[in-house]
């Protein structure tokens, strides 16, 4: 089976030609990182709008380098949720038209089964039964994942999300967008233990996490409380590597703390992490630390599958075995995901 699979949930446009296996044929993607360095954080209408402008050239770009006729193709998939509506909606609208034209079945995916699946796709074993950590801009949540479908909600964050954290702080410090990057760069020569910030709820009996008191403890340590002029910081190379690497080791911490939490009361003996946060160098590492202390499996996804992307879109094949296809009338559902 070959399938073509699109993506366009947030600020990624992107395209694969996926065949089983899987194995991937052909993949494309096109960022709008500069189009929203501006506003330092993504604007739906902007994203939107560039998605239009993309999306058919991606998708050629990827049967183009799968070498196939859409002739080829046994079917197209979508990420039709979570996500941002607008952003959703040129991707569906797109699939949907192809699929009329080429004549080929639809298959809807969700985009948080496909970031898990996206550990699937580096791994030749069998990844499920796992716990799934998706740890991205918008999401922050752990899964008992049954099989790559059956996904059952755990705990996430009741505030921001761990990306929405990292690009808080950037845009607080003047660092480049996205912030995530930016700031783990700053921290590599930094002292993780220089500033003492808070693990919110981190020792609680339950699987949520907080990262709205953190960041307004970084904010506090920058200016103090009330409205404040951050263009005004005057922070040395060293001043702002510590407290980078502090606010980085923090959220670590509560990502470990609470995975091995989850794995604690699953009874699973894996932990499959995806999303654009499970690219961090020093989140992998303390994953990986806690996975030998522990004795639990770890599949964390390659870093260029991490960030929102088509490949982990052959997800799809999985839906086709299970559930089949979905209707030309299937809708989006946009919005955060907080649990099934």
């Amino acid at each position: 089976m070959i399938i073509l699979t699109i993506e366009s949930t947030c600020d990624e446009t992107a395209a694969a030609v996926i065949a089983s296996g899987p194995h991937v044929l052909g993949a494309a993607v096109a960022t709008q990182t500069e189009l929203h360095a501006r506003f330092q954080g993504v604007v739906p209408e902007v994203a939107a709008r560039a998605h239009v402008q993309r999306i058919l050239p991606v998708i050629d770009e990827a049967i183009r380098q799968a070498d196939i006729d859409p002739a080829d193709l046994d079917a197209i998939a979508v990420a039709n949720t979570p996500g941002l509506a607008g952003s959703l909606m040129v991707g569906l609208t797109a699939a949907k038209t192809l699929a009329v034209a080429w004549n080929k079945p639809l298959v809807a995916v969700n985009h948080l089964q496909a970031h898990i699946y996206a550990c699937q796709m580096s791994d030749p074993g069998e990844i499920y039964p796992c716990v799934g950590l998706i740890v991205s801009g918008g999401h922050t949540s752990l899964y008992a994942c049954h099989s790559a479908t059956e996904l059952d909600y755990l705990g996430g964050t009741i505030d921001d999300a761990a990306g929405e954290a990292f690009d808080k702080v950037g845009a607080m410090l003047g660092l480049p967008f996205p912030g995530g990057p930016s700031v783990s760069r700053a921290a590599a020569a930094g002292n993780p233990k220089a500033h003492d910030f808070p693990r919110s709820l981190v020792g609680e009996d339950h699987l949520n996490f907080s990262f709205s008191g953190l960041k307004t403890a970084v904010r506090y340590c920058l200016v103090g409380p009330g409205k404040q002029d951050f263009s005004q910081l005057d922070l040395s190379e060293q001043q702002l590597a510590d407290l980078c690497a502090s606010f980085e080791q923090a959220v670590v911490d509560c990502l470990v703390a609470k995975s091995r939490q989850a794995i604690r009361q699953t009874g699973f003996s894996k932990l499959c992490v995806g999303g654009g946060v499970a690219a961090n160098g020093r989140l992998r590492a303390a994953l990986a630390e806690a996975a030998d202390r522990d004795g639990f499996g770890l599949v964390i996804a390659p870093p260029d599958l991490c960030t929102d992307n088509a490949v982990m879109g052959a997800v799809a094949l999985e839906q086709i075995e299970r559930h089949g296809y979905a209707d030309l009338d299937v809708d989006i559902h946009p919005g955060l995901q907080r649990g099934y």
